[in-house]
């Protein structure tokens, strides 16, 4: 591998920031990629510890025994083969992710729907961008996002809708907040308050599900206004005039709107007016919009609005979806969709199957469109796929009702499964696993929101016998007798062939990278970031597209699209009278297989929680800090309660990332119906129902064990928190306590220190060994206070403990280091009490906090929540004061 530093891609949000990265060091962000020009979010900055062997699948292995890779090819080769043979080439489907390179996408959709023959292939992507995608192909004729990441920084108006980018596109938000300006304004539509708010000129806390009313409102108000550009609409459109009168339908007017989205009359108004008026606006949508029964509808409606005053592809001036993968634009660009065939090309528009079917030299291309993620996994359930080949992704937790897609994999006769890790959820019902080379093994090119090609390299070894995901399908491939049309020597190789096909027989397609299907081996591994197309016509890329007012429709002319509102499939009632909305947090990732190695990630949120407003708290009878359930029609989560004023009444908020591995009962997945948009096929992953109920336990307790050295430990409800040095479980439970003999069995052995009140119901044990702490059990009774574990967690990355270390142990924490209490900033380790002591001696702004701690300064992550604690500390004072 090089020594020299290397420049990649971080692996993680659609943004696609350019990374610097050497094999033991560091990472940083490259000041010359165009994405991010040197920053980093706090989960890009950890890049560099979340790897190692540690947890890897590292060798092949066919029915729990390890074998070599010509053995392991032959073992899924027999089990397509014999399927196909017996079933038809249906019985065999593939399930891929936007965690794939494109070079990796696009091998898998060529195996899949090329030579066997299957359309089966569908993508984690279905959960997050498929309505958006839908949304784009009927407005514009193709799967486009016109603007770039400039727009957001050039745009007088921002309008954010479903989007919380402070924690989910990090430094797309820094952007944003970097080009604030006199006049510049920012709307965040979110039913929630959440960090991105504190960017807002205006917030819009409406009902969930109701932006396609608001959106209808707007259409309707800026007719009524006057404000259309009607020359663009003539000259470039269709169908407004039926778009225009279903918004008149079921928004006739302000009031209507403002009523159906439980909003304030003023707020809307404020909102149309300063959108009429404001030519250059960007809209930026993304899950908030998407993740819904009606994600297209209201990706539709968005869209409208931007074509009925013909701001679309202009400077400032677009609609923009944000994705949520790094690769999911890469994976839409080769038919990663089941609906999609490669290079932009679907089975419903003529010609397209046969060109590709000629372009491949295939055999027998797929007939017609596959099944989508969730009716693919309904598929398995009913026992129509034989085998199911999973790629990069972990659907047992991700996927809605995510109790029948276990009960599918448990069912399938053979479940193959590409990961890098060897102990994920979906990975436990596979029959065969390939171990897949992970980030900084993996070379080739992601794509990002703004359509900007760029290089992954590779700058470390192969962990094990890991191998990139296209060699082991190509491997597949030649088992299974296609040899020549996968011989592929490299990822240039594949990606020359891709850029190819985008341009053969392109007679307007948008997507087009012919320009660089000759790069030689040397070009490809020096391209630099480029956006698409990248032809003849734009041989250096093209940051907007449509800014002509010529569309990728048979005649040019963008679509209006009639939208009816409708509300979210799943209803409260008096059983499930919460509504349940789920979402990333700021310093996690999906479901943590990567993001959980890295021990400063847990600090923020270290458990699965439930954000409840303090009036539904109260009509309960329940306490933050309580530990409680919420019971849907589908299953029921575990997490500790947070009361949040931001939350509406009424709803609550989840997070996403928990699974079997971390907690006990902590998947959002089990909260959330299969219910889809009937266009996209994404499910509503944004909106169930439950009710909330205290979780009856006696006890909490915290146990931190020396890796490897855990004893046989039992708890009803239990959440894996990995600390630096040591593995930590947090544990309660509803039965009585025998610590004594509990401790023995939890710490492996009998515990050298112990300190008991049964009286009070607090017990303390620590183990050792030749001096060295090798667990330690730390138990309280339930609502009891339990320490912050920073403290003990570093004395288990010592050799030997001085002998006030080891007296301050069972408390917990070393008296004589002050607390810094939870952290707040990931990046530089600071803490709440540290940033109250520093407002307390005369720091009163964000800036100034950032001068005497560093919090802020990096990533920005914390920056809303160090602007709410200054905000409390300036509350607290004048309320002194006037004692």
């Amino acid at each position: 591998m090089p020594d020299s530093v290397c420049k990649t891609t971080c692996p993680y949000c659609g943004v696609g920031c350019g990374v610097e990265a050497r094999a033991g060091e560091a990472v940083q962000g490259d000041k010359e990629h165009p994405a991010n020009f040197g920053r980093l979010c706090v989960k890009g900055s950890s890049l560099h510890e979340t790897l190692g062997e540690t947890g890897r699948l590292l060798h092949p292995k066919v029915n729990h025994q390890r074998v070599d890779w010509p053995a392991a090819s032959r073992a899924v080769a027999a089990a397509i083969r014999g399927s196909i043979e017996e079933h038809g080439p249906e019985s065999v489907a593939f399930y891929l992710s936007g965690q794939l390179l494109t070079e990796d996408y696009y091998v898998a959709n060529k195996l899949a729907k090329g030579f066997i023959g299957t359309p089966h292939v569908d993508t984690n992507s279905r959960l997050c961008m498929s309505s958006a995608v839908a949304a784009h192909k009927r407005a514009f004729g193709a799967d486009v996002v016109p603007g770039c990441y400039e727009d957001l920084e050039l745009a007088d108006l921002l309008v954010l809708v479903g989007s919380n980018t402070a924690w989910n596109h990090p430094i797309l938000y820094q952007r944003m907040k970097a080009a604030a300006r006199a006049g510049r304004r920012v709307v965040v539509i979110d039913p929630r308050r959440t960090a991105t708010s504190e960017l807002a000129d205006l917030h819009l806390s409406l009902k969930p599900g109701t932006d396609a009313l608001l959106f209808n409102g707007l259409l309707r108000w800026l007719a009524n206004q006057m404000a259309l550009d009607q020359a663009y609409i003539d000259r470039h459109c269709a169908g407004f005039e039926e778009a225009l009168d279903a918004a008149a339908a079921s928004a006739p007017c302000v009031e209507t709107v403002a009523q159906g989205c439980d909003l304030p009359q003023a707020d809307v108004e404020r909102f149309f007016r300063w959108f009429s008026e404001t030519a250059r606006t960007v809209t930026v949508f993304s899950q908030g919009v998407n993740q819904s029964s009606s994600g297209t509808d209201k990706g539709n409606a968005i869209i409208n609005c931007h074509l009925a005053t013909g701001r679309v592809g202009k400077p400032g001036a677009s609609p923009f979806s944000v994705t949520g993968q790094p690769n999911a634009m890469g994976g839409r660009e080769v038919g990663g969709l089941a609906n999609t065939l490669a290079a932009h090309m679907d089975y419903d528009t003529p010609g397209d199957a046969d060109r590709v079917t000629r372009f491949w030299q295939s055999p027998g291309l797929a007939k017609g469109p596959g099944h989508k993620a969730v009716d693919l996994f309904d598929a398995v359930h009913r026992g129509d796929i034989k085998v199911l080949w999973i790629m990069a992704t972990n659907p047992a937790v991700s996927l809605p009702d995510n109790a029948k897609v276990r009960e599918a994999l448990a069912r399938c006769p053979t479940v193959i499964v590409s990961d890098c890790i060897a102990d994920t959820d979906t990975a436990a019902y596979a029959d065969i696993l390939l171990p897949a080379a992970g980030w900084g093994e993996k070379d080739g090119t992601v794509t990002n929101s703004e359509r900007r090609i760029s290089r992954q390299r590779r700058f470390l070894p192969l962990a094990g016998e890991a191998r990139p995901d296209w060699w082991i399908m190509s491997e597949v491939a030649r088992e299974l007798g296609y040899q020549a049309a996968f011989d592929y020597r490299n990822a240039a190789d594949i990606f020359s062939e891709h850029a190819r096909l985008s341009a053969f027989e392109n007679t307007g397609r948008p997507f087009d990278i012919g320009g660089l299907s000759t790069l030689d081996e040397d070009q490809y591994d020096a391209l630099a970031p480029i956006q698409w197309p990248v032809n003849p016509a734009f041989p250096a890329g093209r940051a907007r597209l449509f800014d002509d007012g010529q569309f990728a429709t048979p005649d040019g002319r963008a679509r209006f699209i009639a939208v009816k509102p409708s509300l979210p499939r799943q209803q409260t009632d008096d059983t499930y009278p919460l509504v349940v909305n789920s979402g990333r947090i700021r310093d996690q990732w999906h479901t943590m297989t990567r993001t959980g190695r890295a021990a400063r990630l847990w600090q923020h949120r270290a458990e699965p929680f439930i954000d409840v407003h303090p009036g539904d708290l109260e009509k309960q009878g329940l306490k933050p800090g309580q530990l409680a359930r919420l019971i849907g029609r589908k299953g029921e989560f575990v997490g500790r309660l947070q009361a949040v004023d931001e939350q509406r009444e009424g709803e609550v908020f989840i997070p996403i990332h928990w699974n079997q591995q971390f907690s006990a009962k902590g998947m959002a997945s089990s909260l959330m119906a299969p219910v889809v948009d009937p266009v996209s096929g994404q499910p509503e992953s944004k909106h169930g129902v439950a009710r909330l109920e205290p979780l009856a336990v006696r006890w909490e307790a915290r146990l931190l064990c020396r890796p490897g050295h855990a004893g046989f430990w039992q708890a009803e409800h239990w959440s894996k928190v990995p600390q630096a040095g040591c593995d930590s479980w947090w544990l309660a439970g509803p039965e009585a306590p025998d610590w004594p003999q509990w401790a023995q069995q939890w710490l492996g052995g009998t515990p050298q220190l112990e300190m008991s009140d049964v009286a009070a119901g607090r017990y303390r044990a620590a183990r050792f060994h030749q001096g060295r702490l090798l667990a330690v059990l730390i138990a309280e009774p339930a609502g009891g206070t339990l320490p912050d574990l920073a403290w003990l967690a570093q004395c288990f990355t010592r050799d030997a403990l001085s002998a006030a270390e080891r007296r301050a142990i069972l408390a917990g924490r070393d008296v004589e280091q002050p607390d810094i209490g939870p952290v707040i900033c990931s990046c530089f380790q600071v803490g709440e009490k540290q940033i109250a002591a520093a407002l307390q001696n005369g720091a009163d702004s964000v800036d100034a906090l950032g001068v005497a701690l560093k919090c802020g300064t990096n990533c920005g992550s914390c920056v809303p929540e160090l602007k709410k604690l200054v905000e409390q500390a300036r509350i607290g004072d004048a309320e002194t004061a006037s004692r």
